[in-house]
């Protein structure tokens, strides 16, 4: 059996934050993929201004390093349990993955979610320790977590013989020992060389490519990326794609993109085991298979995990509707979102009685919110409902989401955070204490169960708490109410500014959500009540003047912080009767009903 030496294709794992856009950076650069004077940014695969602020990666990347003779392809997956639709994917593309692990963390939930994909696929590991600078780091230790956790997830003979480096992607450094780190990537490399197999040569059979992820280009169309697993795939070539239904359907190759760096570049040709792009079909879909006319084989068809949370997008219909944004009305929503399905395989939109709305589902909340934040910055308004769970059928019995939960605080906290996730239906799985003042707690959790928790677990530790979730499986309803908000609302009663007066007299009321001089519309909410009833208050009231002055009356007036939210926290405490509108620059909540007589009948009418 021949095999393509030159080649290898390798995916990056990990936790968020342990370091993976880091180390690929450190690898681009000590490779000398890059000419000396190029000027590179930091987290380079992180192309997205959202990536880029919020320091996570979304999207799969793919970038292909020169190392000696060899080309080695490097796919940089995203670690939210969120993305998963992408890193389940990704594996299919490649033999082997570099799992990078915080050498102080150690496992983490989606360490686990990762590193099970890879393992589902017998794909070979290299374990990455990074971050091994840190004083705190615990090198031993954390190698040991991650050969119980190989174990756990049912590693075969051969996985659990992986090969260790230690490296410190921060400071480019790597080694074979925590102690003996050098200013190169070089023992990474060769590690890789070593121990990744490389693709089986049978470029002389007929053509296998599977499209792995998508891309759109306004020149050329929809492009579809993924691996030649056999054969060759030229420019000019008449091929034929396998449909998801059965069906095919020819075209022609206009255009094959390979890989270098961060750059993409015309190729006129591709050999088994090459990563590439293809254009020239406008109807092309993640799973497919392009074959030759002459030899039609399809790959078995990508699974894709199914999305878990369901939220409903509405056209603005508020007061202020129209005033900040550019695309406002249900045609170009409904475009916007059809143009996201394009290239998000694990998005579904589904119309609504209503012309108005569409019921939109997503693998949770992160995932949603990103592309509503992604529609605010193109100048898109809209209105969202509270987020709800997407219940299965599974063998007659019906079924909710179901998440592992990991959580690492200090110990004074331990006690109330156990008592609200046992409240919220949670049921504790370990627990355990790392001698520094540090407990890390395993929890199994409903999704509905976490919605809208993370605040409360904010408020509970004090900020010291760290809060990591991942998809687990479906199990069956558990009975009674999880989770929710259980404090009431201030509700503005007419349209005007709010005042400073008029805030002053609310702040024994609970806490204020918006600023002096904020508009606000009747029905808006401005504030958490500290009861469990709404309230409906007037936060527009003007201090009434006289000429009667006090020798101490009007010193000067200081009102409390207020809150503000950012989307994904406003989208967690929306309850069933509220709206969270969205526009270019504001995230307001509403009450769906603005009128306070009707929204009084209305809660009445639901009490009988």
């Amino acid at each position: 059996m021949n095999l393509r030496e030159d080649i290898r294709n390798i995916a990056i794992i990990a936790h968020v934050d342990h370091g993976k856009t880091t180390l690929v950076d450190q690898l681009l650069k000590y490779s000398g993929t890059f000419r000396d004077n190029e000027q590179v940014d930091e987290r380079a695969m992180d192309s997205g201004d959202i990536e880029r602020e919020r320091g996570i990666t979304i999207l799969a990347k793919n970038t292909a390093i020169k190392y000696k003779d060899h080309t080695i392809n490097i796919l940089d997956t995203p670690g939210h349990a969120d993305f998963g639709g992408e890193v389940e994917r990704i594996m299919k593309m490649v033999d082997g993955v570099l799992l990078v692990v915080d050498a102080y963390e150690g496992c983490m939930p989606q360490t686990r979610f990762v590193l099970k994909k890879a393992l589902e696929q017998r794909l070979t590991p290299i374990v990455v320790l990074n971050k091994i600078d840190r004083p705190n780091a615990r090198p031993s230790e954390v190698i040991d977590e991650v050969l119980d956790l190989f174990i756990e997830l049912g590693a075969d003979d051969d996985q659990l013989e992986f090969p260790v480096m230690y490296a410190s992607a921060l400071n480019g450094t790597s080694g074979e020992e925590p102690e003996d780190q050098q200013e190169t990537m070089d023992p990474i490399f060769e590690t890789i060389l070593e121990h990744i197999p490389a693709p089986v040569d049978n470029a002389d059979e007929p053509l296998q490519f599977q499209v792995t992820l998508l891309d759109y280009n306004e020149y050329v169309g929809r492009i579809g990326v993924g691996r030649v697993f056999r054969g060759s795939i030229k420019v000019g070539q008449q091929v034929v794609v396998m449909k998801e239904d059965g069906t095919k359907k020819s075209f022609r190759v206009s255009k094959l993109f390979g890989f270098i760096g961060l750059k993409r570049i015309e190729i006129e040709e591709a050999k088994t085991g090459d990563i590439v792009a293809v254009a020239g079909m406008e109807d092309l879909n993640v799973g497919e298979t392009i074959c030759p006319e002459s030899h039609p084989e399809a790959l078995p068809v990508l699974r894709i995990d199914e999305p878990t949370l369901q939220m409903t997008f509405l056209v603005n219909n508020s007061p202020f509707a129209g005033k900040e944004g550019k695309y406002i009305t249900s045609r170009k929503i409904d475009e916007r979102l059809m143009t996201q399905l394009e290239t998000d395989v694990s998005l579904r939109v589904d119309p609504t009685d209503s012309p108005d709305a569409w019921t939109v589902s997503g693998r949770g909340e992160l995932h949603l919110s990103i592309l509503i934040e992604n529609m605010r910055r193109e100048g898109y308004e809209l209105q969202l409902s509270k987020p709800q769970v997407i219940l299965k059928e599974i063998d007659g019995v019906t079924c909710e989401p179901i998440e592992r939960v990991q959580i690492d605080v200090p110990e004074e906290y331990t006690g109330p955070v156990m008592e609200s996730l046992g409240a919220r239906k949670g049921e504790m799985l370990d627990m355990v204490n790392h001698g520094n003042g540090q407990v890390r707690l395993e929890f199994k959790v409903p999704s509905r169960g976490l919605l809208g928790y993370s605040t409360e677990f904010m408020t509970q530790t004090h900020g010291y708490g760290i809060l990591n979730h991942t998809f687990e499986e479906y199990g069956p309803v558990i009975k009674g109410n999880v989770g929710g908000r259980r404090e009431g609302v201030l509700v503005a009663l007419e349209n005007g500014k709010a005042s400073t007066y008029g805030i002053m007299g609310l702040e024994d009321r609970g806490i204020i959500f918006v600023n002096p001089g904020t508009e606000v519309y009747a029905g808006m909410i401005v504030g958490e009540h500290n009861r469990e009833n709404d309230l409906t208050v007037n936060i527009t009231k003007e201090k009434h003047l006289t000429n009667v002055r006090s020798a101490t009356k009007d010193q000067t007036s200081t009102i409390r912080k207020t809150r503000q939210m950012s989307l994904e926290e406003a989208l967690e405490y929306l309850d069933d009767d509220e709206y969270c509108e969205v526009t270019p620059q504001s995230i307001r909540l509403r009450k769906k009903i603005l009128n306070k007589n009707e929204r009084e009948k209305a809660s009445k009418r639901k009490k009988i």
